[in-house]
């Protein structure tokens, strides 16, 4: 039996919204068939970025705005990905909606937070929606993150080579494929991808990015910088482990050199696109010494700078996109999600004890009805 599932999500970055119709034979993914993207006003965005950096305090009634208003940016990117000629309503399943993480702490606070309003969505597309699945996870005893891995595994495992998967959005996520063996499977944060760059650029230059990695490529490395960032406790923790822009945020960086700005900043651009290379090099060293392959997706992979200096930092390994295995690297994470629908709508686990550390698998989510 085929059906099919729309995945939307806007990941820490918050440069976009991507929504990807999928279609899945008997639960099994078979293709990614459609793909639409948008943006949250600026308003909006620069609101949600201070409030996942929790650099603002917000009263609850803003707090529940602001969930109705992501939810409304789901809702129109979904919408624009159904206004696409091909794509029949009738067909859609559900809409897996990851939500925007706005606080992610699964070690003290032991809680994930997401908004936009699932059943605000499922109104105004007419679809049943799954959400909120992270904290069934968490419930568990687990990290409730990262949730790529699952679907990593379920691509891109080899029973051939040894592989890992690095989604490169604003925080960096790897998951370790040694076989098929699903028990085998590891994933977790392992720092920054582009949130520090994203924030710096924009902080000088008045972009919200750093375009193909131009500004980073015309910078000199800060060695002493680069081992201030490196030796913060995150990095040499032991997995599982998970983290947002909470942690890694400019003031994280100035807590590390309180004198950051007696630097050229296109220097600190350099050094910043170093120490995101750097923590992929150090996590497969450490936890996936055997890997040959690196399979590299997200917006990250935009960047071309940084994609060169992670291929000459890892000499040893083939490092490609997912676009070699059959799926564009920026359609990768709203996939996943696609994905995650699907299992919930059929009463499938949705989680890996062995990325997240829970107690054992999990259905994850809750469904809306329209």
């Amino acid at each position: 039996m085929r059906e099919r599932y729309i995945g939307v999500m806007s990941g820490t970055s918050q440069d976009g919204i991507d929504a990807v119709l999928a279609e899945f034979h008997d639960g099994h993914f078979v293709a990614a068939l459609a793909h639409a993207c948008g943006h949250y006003p600026e308003s909006l965005r620069n609101e949600l970025v201070e409030l996942g950096r929790e650099a603002t305090p917000v009263s609850l009634a803003r707090y529940a705005a602001l969930d109705r208003q992501v939810a409304d940016c789901f809702a129109a990117t979904v919408l624009a990905l159904l206004g696409q000629g091909d794509v029949d309503r009738d067909t859609i399943a559900a809409v897996g909606s990851h939500g925007q993480t706005v606080f992610h702490d699964a070690d003290q606070a032991r809680s994930s937070l997401q908004l936009g309003d699932p059943s605000r969505i499922a109104a105004l597309t007419g679809l049943p929606v799954v959400a909120d699945l992270r904290r069934a996870d968490i419930a568990l005893g687990g990290q409730g993150a990262p949730l790529l891995p699952v679907f990593h595994h379920a691509r891109l495992a080899s029973d051939t080579e040894p592989r890992a998967v690095l989604n490169l959005g604003g925080i960096a996520n790897l998951t370790v494929l040694p076989g098929l063996d699903p028990a085998q499977v590891r994933g977790f944060d392992c720092g920054p991808a582009s949130c520090l760059m994203d924030e710096w650029i924009e902080r000088h230059c008045g972009r919200r990015f750093d375009d193909d990695g131009a500004w980073a490529a015309g910078g000199e490395r800060l060695p002493v910088l680069e081992a201030r960032v490196l030796a913060d406790p995150y990095f040499a923790r032991p997995i599982p482990k998970s983290t947002g822009r909470g942690l890694f945020n400019l003031d994280w960086v100035r807590a590390r050199d309180p004198d950051l700005e007696r630097y050229r900043p296109v220097d600190v651009q350099r050094s910043l696109c170093e120490v995101s290379v750097l923590g992929v090099v150090e996590a497969l060293r450490d936890h996936a010494p055997q890997t040959r392959r690196l399979i590299v997706c997200g917006g990250g992979t935009r960047n071309g700078f940084l994609m060169a200096r992670l291929g000459a930092s890892l000499p040893t390994l083939q490092v490609d996109s997912t676009a070699a295995h059959g799926l564009d690297p920026q359609w990768v994470e709203a996939a996943c999600f696609a994905w995650l629908a699907c299992r919930r709508m059929r009463g499938e686990p949705g989680n890996l004890p062995s990325v997240t550390g829970a107690s054992r698998p999990a259905v994850l989510g809750g469904i809306y009805a329209p």
